[in-house]
């Protein structure tokens, strides 16, 4: 019997699998699960139904031409060659292509592009910016050959003649059309620009597609200025509307949202006249509060106020003075006369008209006869004369 290698099996069966042509570019419908993107590019994952598994491997080749990335759960069919793996022994499809089974690629494509975008905060309404009331100057992304571009001009030049137009022209369709819009953008976003218009007339999902890539997106999340996205009919919603900052249903909807009628403008005009004549009176009345205080202030701290205050409390004190001598002035006459009465009620005076009489001798009054001697002249002082006499004998009492 004839003993053979494992290798040798393995290439056996390898060369089989190869020469069976039913095996070459089968197509294979199930369930994708154990999904893993290699970072060298490869695709490795497990195709199962209710019943079997079929081990997959996409290889980075055409992983890279795949318009949307796989994920576990997803049906799908793919595209292939059956083949062995001789190392391990194992069969397995040799991915070329998967076509998810249900809703197409792109549409796949686009819905896992704005779940990525939605958990990077691009759709995030409080990022929204709102767009200037008076815009000067109102760039322009879109074809330059476009029914969009004279949809824009026409509504400008009949509602907002002020504004000033600027193309910034861009491929809106094709291959070329993400890095050219997306170039655009940013060259928008550079200028003196108050607003960004990014528009495309009405077209299948096909030509809308430029309009739902990353790089777009990016573009118009990153503008410094607000853009308004303004892609297809009404009922088309591209990514790049969910990124912009306001979504316009048609071009010509944009021009109006971002322009202002003559009666929005008249509208504006008296508005804020009201509003600066209130200003201007309230202004003025706080001024005139303000100098009527400062006036009060400068009274009160003026050489003037300080010099009426000044002789104003002078007076005060003049006229208490006055007051306080002339109250001090009669108590000291009511005991001045006082003293008088005490004084007149001991005079010597009043002793002489009571019939008494006051001798002197040079002058000085003699109150004991002891200090005479005969022969001294003296005085005798009487309540209506002075009488001089010689002193005579002296007897004792």
């Amino acid at each position: 019997m004839l003993i053979l290698s494992v290798t040798q099996i393995n290439t056996y069966l390898s060369f089989k699998f190869k020469e069976d042509k039913k095996l070459s570019g089968v197509m294979v419908r199930g369930e994708i699960s154990n999904f893993t993107a290699h970072r060298s590019g490869h695709f490795y994952f497990t195709l199962k139904d209710e019943q079997s598994a079929l081990k997959a491997i996409m290889f980075r080749s055409s992983a890279s031409r795949l318009k949307f990335m796989p994920e576990d759960g997803m049906k799908v069919i793919l595209m292939g060659n059956i083949s062995v793996f001789e190392r391990d022994g194992v069969y397995q499809i040799y991915v070329t292509d998967i076509v998810p089974e249900g809703a197409g690629a792109v549409h796949i494509a686009a819905e896992q592009l704005k779940e990525k975008l939605r958990k990077e905060g691009i759709f995030d309404p409080d990022a929204k910016r709102p767009l200037p009331p008076m815009p000067k100057k109102i760039g322009v992304v879109t074809s330059g050959t476009g029914a969009a571009l004279q949809d824009i001009i026409n509504v400008l030049s009949r509602r907002y003649p002020l504004g000033e137009l600027v193309l910034f022209p861009a491929l809106v369709q094709g291959e070329a059309a993400p890095d050219s819009i997306a170039e655009a953008l940013i060259k928008a976003s550079r200028t003196d620009c108050d607003s960004i218009i990014l528009a495309r007339g009405g077209g299948s999902a096909e030509d809308l597609s430029a309009f739902n890539t990353e790089k777009v997106a990016y573009a118009v999340f990153n503008s410094s200025i607000p853009v308004i996205s303004a892609v297809g009919h009404e009922t088309d919603l591209t990514i790049a509307d969910m990124a912009a900052d306001l979504r316009a249903p048609t071009p010509s909807a944009a021009a109006e949202m971002v322009s202002l009628s003559a009666e929005q403008l008249r509208g504006n005009i008296a508005f804020y006249e009201d509003k600066l004549s209130a200003l201007i009176k309230r202004n003025t009345e706080l001024m005139e509060n303000r100098l009527t205080r400062l006036n009060d202030r400068l009274m009160r701290y003026s050489p003037d106020h300080r010099i009426d205050t000044d002789i104003s409390v002078s007076e005060g004190l003049s006229k208490a003075m006055t007051a306080a001598f002339k109250e001090t002035l009669l108590k000291k006459e009511k005991e001045l006369l006082g003293l008088s009465e005490k004084i007149e009620a001991l005079s010597p005076v009043r002793v002489l008209e009571r019939g008494y009489s006051l001798v002197y001798r040079n002058g000085i009054p003699v109150t004991k006869g002891s200090e005479l001697l005969a022969g001294d002249l003296i005085e005798i002082r009487m309540s209506d004369k002075t009488i001089t006499a010689v002193v005579g004998n002296m007897e004792e009492k």
